[in-house]
């Protein structure tokens, strides 16, 4: 279907959205006049790049269009300078015109990574633009890649990808707007619907269930019933995707503006079982006897608080502090033990939860940077409500410091996010005590240097005075100094070498 983006031919059908999963947050519809203008304003912006390769490639014989993300969220008015187009051509003669397109740039790339796949990529000045050849692909019931084949059409290219809203294309260098599906309703009406039956869709690429659940969480929009439905149903054949491809789509949804929606969708549909089982493991049958916070609602509202602190982390998405987030309770479900007088304690759940977090993160190929930084915060997520009323020693506060380590804004962020009580005078008195331990480290940070504690000693200084050479003596040397370092804070040289030789006097 050719479409200028006028009103009348593009009538919001509400037939299509009949009862969608309504998320939390609930976004307006579109009006389709803005969407018409930001289409046209964003096609103007990037016309250097589109009308120039439109032309080379209608010159050349073949058809090019401009399609995907770069169509949708010209519709909603994001501009970006990453953008994808499909073809007829194939991807040598697609690589011989991107050449010939970039070659007045003596810093242009081009780069074809994705040649099997028909994609080949270029970058020239501030435009990175890949170019895919019409396809095919559908996967193996049993085999974690795809088959690709390449396709002879547009509508047929459009047919195979994963939504609605993301099977728009604009024709080029004419630029009218093919949406044979229903994608420019879709999108404005804010729902996530498949091209064809979702269980076919599924069958072909399980990750698209994942993407369903990120393209919700970074656009907020709703899911419709019956792509719900075949996630569902569907939900453990995400089992044959790769652990790598499965982690990549999960940082992209909690790292989205909506995370909650992406993770809600996940648990209610299976898939969190699946990738993610510790998230809905949280959610602990209530006892009338007994009385918990609801763990699973909890976590979801740490992760929204620690997200609303995220400038003090330099104000763009963290993935270490929001995974750490979703991942500090992991371990109350093994702790969890019924009291008497009807309380329940989760004793050591910050350390269960630290190894939990470990190994899920392994099996999702996490790097080890990452693992050990989400885990450390895990296990260190408790440690401040041992503060009490603010009557921690300087040697406290000094470990808590170097505990932390390069985590400490983190850990910062991670503790005051962890408050969810309604009780406003309990919350207030929890932010003024987590104030007044900031200030102490900020104090003794400037008098100290925390970040970098020392012994007073090194380890040349130490072979010296006791007479030894490279070795276990050593290592424990400086362990006893750092910890002297801890309780007393700095010392002069001459009494570290007295404590020193007192230390080794004693052994």
């Amino acid at each position: 279907m050719h479409s200028t983006l006028s009103a009348g031919s593009l009538s919001l059908r509400r037939h299509l959205v009949d009862s969608p999963a309504v998320p939390d947050v609930v976004l307006p519809p579109l009006n389709l006049a803005e969407v018409q203008r930001s289409v046209a304003t964003e096609l103007d912006r990037i016309a250097p790049v589109i009308d120039e390769l439109g032309a080379l490639f209608e010159a050349a014989g073949h058809e090019l269009a401009l399609v995907g993300g770069p169509v949708r969220d010209a519709m909603l008015g994001r501009h970006h300078n990453d953008l994808d187009f499909t073809t007829s051509a194939r991807p040598d003669e697609t690589e011989r015109l991107l050449r010939t397109w970039a070659r007045s740039d003596r810093g242009s790339a081009i780069w074809d990574m994705g040649r099997a796949f028909g994609t080949i990529g270029c970058r020239k000045g501030e435009w990175d633009v890949e170019v895919t050849t019409y396809r095919s692909e559908s996967y193996d019931p049993s085999s974690r890649k795809p088959e690709v084949d390449f396709g002879d059409s547009l509508d047929g290219d459009l047919g195979r990808r994963d939504f609605t809203v993301n099977a728009m294309a604009v024709r080029l260098p004419g630029r009218e707007v093919e949406d044979p599906y229903g994608g420019v309703v879709d999108l404005a009406h804010r729902v996530l619907r498949t091209p064809g039956r979702p269980e076919d869709s599924f069958s072909d690429d399980p990750l698209r269930m994942m993407r369903a659940a990120r393209f919700a969480a970074q656009l907020g929009f709703t899911v419709d019933e019956s792509v719900v439905a075949a996630m569902t149903a569907m939900a453990d054949r995400i089992q044959i995707i790769s652990a790598e491809r499965v982690r990549d789509e999960l940082v992209k949804l909690i790292c989205a503006p909506y995370p909650r929606l992406g993770l809600q969708l996940l648990v209610e549909t299976g898939l969190a079982a699946q990738v993610l089982p510790e998230l809905p493991a949280l959610s602990l049958e209530r006892d009338e006897h007994h009385r918990h916070k609801d763990v699973y609602e909890h976590t979801l509202t740490v992760l929204e608080q620690a997200i609303a602190l995220e400038d003090r982390l330099g104000g763009e998405p963290d993935f270490v502090s929001r995974f750490a987030a979703l991942m500090h309770d992991v371990g109350k479900p093994r702790t969890r033990k019924f009291v008497d007088d009807g309380t329940v304690t989760f004793h050591h759940h910050d350390v269960v939860g630290a190894k939990l977090t470990r190994k899920r993160m392994k099996a999702l190929r996490f790097s080890n940077d990452q693992i050990e930084s989400v885990s450390k915060l895990v296990e260190l997520h408790l440690r401040f409500h041992g503060y009490g009323t603010g009557e921690w020693t300087d040697s406290a506060v000094r470990r808590y410091v170097r505990d932390a380590g390069d985590q400490l804004e983190r850990l910062h962020v991670l503790t005051r996010a962890d408050c969810t009580t309604r009780n406003q005078r309990k919350a207030d008195r929890l932010r003024r005590t987590y104030d007044e331990l900031e200030e102490r480290i900020a104090r003794l940070s400037e008098e100290e240097e925390l970040a970098s504690i020392r012994p007073d000693l090194d380890g040349t200084q130490i072979m010296e005075i006791l007479g030894i050479g490279p070795g276990r003596e050593v290592g424990a040397a400086y362990k006893f100094l750092l910890e002297l370092r801890m309780d007393n804070g700095p010392m002069s040289e001459e009494d570290a070498r007295a404590a020193l030789l007192a230390w080794a006097a004693e052994r």
